[in-house]
């Protein structure tokens, strides 16, 4: 049996079924969709937790942890939070992580280029070493860490919470990558017109690698925020407390009797904003300075 025709021979083309079609493919995003739903609540939900959790009273928040409803609602975990230490845990944060950020930034900038442009002996060596870093955990250093802070006598100073983290190997490992995706003609016609080797790479390379520097701010900025062991070796006077400290503290009998939930639950919901802050504006960089060294590579 021959396939129909239409008038001039050719053949007829058969119809698809487009009702099928559709249907299917909404049962695949209804599915898809769903999937997605659930992951986000359950990664939104501890979060929904601590937020309802500071407004319950001890007991409440002992006996009933995931439950969504306080009874009853009650701020005392906010005002005995913001009675102790808190504002001066939270300043000293501010501090210290706003000069590690921009000092990290600064100079994993200016060794990134450096290996990825300046040529000098041992340069590979130097950059392999800088990788074998990566792979040492920053517990094994918290020892020498200390040793070192008391040997150059600034152990309990802000210098101690700020200098010995402003550089990192992951740092320097991002703007590397990004400086060596970015071509070598930009820099030749800077330095034809008689800019030095610091003039080319302040006004004219360091311009040009914005996502990787927002990249690396994000990741300061919430390496700094977020740190804890580094803090510890670095001071035992209350009054250089950074937030991860005096929270920490919270959560091993800071507090005095009971396990006072909603005040660690209160301290820790301030503690995330900053960071989720400076996450939003710029997330939409982060990405890209990320990609950059897996697209060179």
């Amino acid at each position: 049996m021959s396939a129909p025709t239409k008038d001039d021979g050719t053949p007829v083309t058969p119809v698809v079924n487009a009702v099928g079609e559709n249907k299917t493919s909404r049962t695949k995003k209804f599915w898809f969709y769903g999937v997605l739903l659930f992951f986000a609540i359950l990664y939104v939900y501890p979060f929904v937790i601590q937020l309802v959790s500071s407004f319950k009273t001890n007991p409440d928040a002992t006996n009933n942890a995931l439950s969504l409803l306080p009874e009853p609602v009650t701020i005392n975990a906010w005002e005995v939070l913001f009675s102790s230490d808190y504002p001066t845990w939270f300043t000293n944060s501010i501090i210290v992580t706003l000069f590690v950020t921009v000092g990290r930034v600064f100079f994993c900038a200016l060794a990134g280029y450096a290996l990825a442009r300046l040529k000098f002996r041992g340069r590979a060596a130097l950059f392999t070493g800088l990788i074998a870093i990566l792979a040492v955990p920053g517990i094994v250093l918290l020892i020498p860490k200390f040793l070192m802070l008391n040997y150059v006598g600034i152990y309990n100073t802000y210098p101690a919470l700020i200098v010995p983290i402003m550089i990192d190997a992951a740092g320097i490992f991002i703007m590397k990558q990004f400086f060596e995706s970015i071509p070598e003609s930009v820099e030749e016609a800077a330095r034809i017109d008689g800019a030095s080797t610091f003039r080319t790479f302040w006004s004219v390379v360091l311009p040009m690698a914005k996502p990787a520097l927002i990249t690396l701010t994000i990741l300061s900025f919430q390496g700094s925020w977020n740190e804890l062991g580094h803090f510890i070796i670095a001071t035992n006077d209350p009054n250089l407390y950074t937030l991860t400290r005096g929270v920490a503290g919270f959560t091993t009998g800071g507090l005095g009797a009971g396990n006072q939930y909603p005040v660690a639950m209160a301290a820790a919901l301030l503690m995330t904003i900053p960071t989720a802050i400076v996450f939003i504006v710029f997330q939409r960089y982060f990405t890209q300075g990320a990609n950059a060294g897996a697209e060179k590579g």
